[in-house]
């Protein structure tokens, strides 16, 4: 047994690393943002979207260099799974989530087609470097469009970041961004590395492992950002950070492996991790659109959301 006690060691620091560097990374980063005047708009989309994504995106990158494609996969699709199912289902329960109707007609029909474009790529069981490509295109039409639509509009929810930032305080601020990124890269590797041994030991696939403990590590930001907000009664951000983050997991994350080790896709992929994650996107929409009346995700439909994880990790087990 001691054998197993190192790797698991370094998951569970590299989980701990993983959070925390990646929440210092979006704060500093967005504090230089506001120290060379950038919009409050652009910071919301870039350096949050990217922040909540970071842990997804580096242990996918890691994970292929090093071979693991499976662990990559899972991780992409896994995460989208938790953040709707587990992220949605307990923050509805603690408190019914209010969804701005806008998200619905827009960036919810843009994951709808990321997730049916990614299933398209998928079919035939390989990941290649055209399929890394033509994510990677959707990712930049989304940062494009995002963008556009960021200029159109007067008020953001991130315009409560414009805040006097001591200039003093730049070299420092500079320092603490740099350390959050070494810190998010040295723990991402330690995820892989310790979740690959786990998977190893106790015979396991690593896609399994993907779907499950490494998806589960790095959408706990997500998990933490959503809790606070909801306690915070920031609804929009509940839904708006979920959607976001989807759309960053389905065509950057899943472009990664892609693009630095394309392979074959495990074949359970298709028939059951993938139909799960489209079936929670669609539930995304149903449990939140209601026709003439506020769109809100009540607590039983965040148990409604949390039943089908619970059916999907039996399924998994």
């Amino acid at each position: 047994m001691p054998d197993i006690l190192l790797p698991i060691i370094a998951l569970l620091s590299g989980f701990a690393l993983l959070i925390w560097s990646a929440d210092k990374f979006t704060e500093n980063g967005a504090k230089i943002a506001n120290i060379f005047k950038v919009s409050p708009l652009i910071i919301g989309l870039i350096i949050f979207g990217f922040g909540t994504s970071a842990p997804e995106m580096l242990v996918s990158g890691l994970a292929a260099m090093d071979g693991n494609t499976g662990l990559s996969i899972g991780n992409a699709i896994g995460s989208n799974i938790f953040n709707i199912a587990l992220v949605l289902g307990v923050s509805a329960i603690i408190a019914p989530i209010e969804v701005r109707g806008s998200i619905l007609k827009k960036e919810w029909i843009f994951l709808m087609i990321a997730t049916l474009c990614a299933g398209l790529l998928l079919v035939d069981q390989r990941l290649d470097f055209t399929d890394g490509l033509i994510l990677l295109t959707l990712l930049i039409l989304f940062l494009g469009y995002t963008l556009k639509e960021a200029k159109n509009k007067k008020n953001h929810e991130f315009d409560g970041l414009e805040q006097t930032i001591d200039k003093s305080q730049t070299n420092k601020t500079w320092i603490m961004l740099l350390i959050g990124l070494v810190v998010l890269i040295s723990s991402a590797k330690l995820v892989v590395w310790g979740g690959v041994e786990v998977a190893q030991f106790f015979g396991v696939s690593d896609l399994i492992i993907g779907l499950t403990v490494v998806a589960l590590g790095t959408s706990l930001p997500e998990l933490a950002v959503s809790i606070s907000s909801v306690l915070k009664k920031q609804f929009e951000m509940v839904v708006g950070n979920v959607i976001g983050s989807n759309l960053f997991n389905t065509i950057a994350v899943l472009a990664i492996p892609g693009l630095i080790h394309p392979s074959d896709v495990p074949t359970e992929v298709m028939s059951r991790d993938y139909p799960i994650m489209l079936l929670l996107t669609v539930l995304l929409f149903v449990v939140s659109y209601k026709f003439g009346k506020k769109h809100i995700i009540n607590r039983f439909e965040g148990l409604a959301l949390i039943s089908v994880f619970s059916f999907y990790m039996w399924q998994l087990f």
